[in-house]
């Protein structure tokens, strides 16, 4: 796989950064864009609030290392699940780079999401559109641009304030979260603290940072470079059709001998990242399809073909006769995120409700006892991860032998723990070897929960 990123032209290093003014970008693209973004932001806001079985449908503590996703609540002893869950995210980046470009990043990535459809709608509010915006900055410091400023960063920090809450209701959940708003503060130091720095965090890269983020801080941006190539559907201008680029003439009519391309500069006024799509493929693109919304309407308006800018691989821009929508790397990938997430869904759905720790008592092999039995010490550990309370009893697999209790407890309670001691007893004369695997069932509501392996160890019977 090859880079196939084109240089911009050649400029000369600016001491200053640029500030960027995005035009309000309109057209069927970006209302699809719209109804995608905010879609995923509904889900983002609701889902701490959501509860399956009293647990949250989604949530991360990292400081309980405690994690619930779909309600089902996972613990440390649950990791090769998370590790899983890991290569699926991996391979579905992989994936969607590789056929579509970045997608992910103009149409899923909450970066882009809260700043085009949340911040850069408020300023088109308060200070319309991005001439307007630009006579703001640059004017002179009247009353009007001072309300107008602070009005725009007051609306900014309490969007932020908020979007702190939602992120840190993900990591404690709602319910801590409800604490924290409602307690003194001092009860709630760490959470106050934590919210605050979220807050800043949040505005400071949504009123100053920007763009950087998707340009120069997000390493995906990068990543994508290696992972492109040229079958590989990205955002695209057709030089061919567009060149040599022509104006305009007073009639309304283009020159015969020019492109279709009008050099009206629409694109590059609506790109959220500044670039000019037309030198090329470049890294900071996000695929936000604003442009090419941008240049079918110019298309419309001087009655010629629309997707002069589209979708579109270097291989069919190119016209390879070789060139194939899907090609085989694409199916593979395809192939092995289906297994990965058949794989995923499996484990976290077959997960046993109780998790089990089953040890022999330390430094013990077996006692034999005075009615002709041997007997196996052994201590178990239970965790409860149904997310409700739950009864339970154990028995062993093999009839031939019985389990006697040392600490009887018959109910785990909701995301509780319990460790119990038992012995597991067997007639001498039916043991024929000296270690014998054995299992030792959790049963639960008339189910075996959890099955557990262990070896019962005694002198062979005669």
């Amino acid at each position: 796989m090859g880079i196939i990123v084109k240089e911009q032209e050649v400029q000369q290093p600016k001491a200053k950064r640029q500030r960027i003014y995005a035009k309000k970008p309109a057209g069927k693209l970006y209302n699809y864009r719209q109804g995608v973004g905010y879609s995923l932001l509904l889900f983002l806001f609701a889902a701490p609030f959501i509860k399956i079985g009293g647990n949250p449908f989604l949530m991360f503590n990292l400081i309980d290392r405690r994690f619930s996703i779909f309600g089902n609540i996972f613990y440390p002893q649950d990791l090769h699940i998370f590790v899983f869950g890991s290569l699926v995210v991996l391979v579905s980046i992989v994936l969607f780079t590789v056929v579509y470009g970045r997608v992910w990043c103009g149409w899923t990535c909450p970066q882009t999401i809260f700043m085009e459809l949340v911040f850069r709608r408020i300023e088109y509010w308060i200070e319309g559109d991005w001439r307007q915006q630009k006579k703001v900055n640059e004017g002179p410091n009247t009353d009007s641009r001072a309300w107008k400023k602070m009005l725009k960063h007051v609306i900014f920090l309490l969007v932020s304030f908020f979007i702190s809450n939602i992120f840190l209701a993900y990591i404690v959940g709602v319910d801590a979260l409800f604490q924290i708003m409602t307690d003194p503060v001092d009860q709630h130091l760490g959470g106050f603290v934590s919210i605050i720095i979220f807050t800043f965090i949040f505005y400071t890269v949504f009123a100053y940072v920007r763009e950087i983020v998707c340009t120069t801080i997000c390493p995906y941006g990068r990543l994508q470079g290696v992972l492109l190539d040229d079958r590989s559907l990205t955002v695209a201008y057709d030089e061919k059709r567009g060149e040599s680029r022509g104006k305009l003439k007073k009639d309304g009519n283009l020159d015969k001998q020019k492109g279709d391309c009008i050099d009206c500069k629409l694109c590059v006024h609506v790109c959220p990242t500044g670039i000019d799509i037309r030198n090329g493929i470049q890294l900071e693109c996000v695929n936000c399809t604003a442009c090419i919304d941008a240049c079918d309407t110019v298309m419309e308006k001087i009655n010629k073909p629309k997707r002069l800018i589209g979708f579109y691989s270097m291989a069919e821009l190119n016209d390879k006769a070789s060139f194939k929508k899907y090609n085989s790397r694409s199916l593979f990938y395809t192939v092995i995120l289906a297994l990965l997430m058949g794989v995923f869904g499996y484990m976290i759905f077959s997960r046993p409700l109780i998790g089990t720790s089953l040890l022999r008592a330390t430094g013990t092999t077996y006692q034999s006892r005075s009615d002709g039995t041997i007997s196996n010490l052994y201590t178990l550990e239970l965790m409860n991860k149904s997310g409700k309370d739950v009864s339970f009893e154990l028995l062993p697999e093999n009839p031939e032998l019985q389990l006697q209790l040392v600490n009887k407890i018959e109910k785990l309670k909701k995301d509780g723990t319990a460790k119990m001691s038992f012995f597991l007893i067997g007639k001498r004369a039916n043991i024929s070897k000296y270690k014998t695997n054995i299992n030792v069932n959790v049963i639960s509501e008339g189910k075996v929960v959890e099955k557990m392996k262990t070896t019962f160890i005694a002198p062979p019977g005669t």
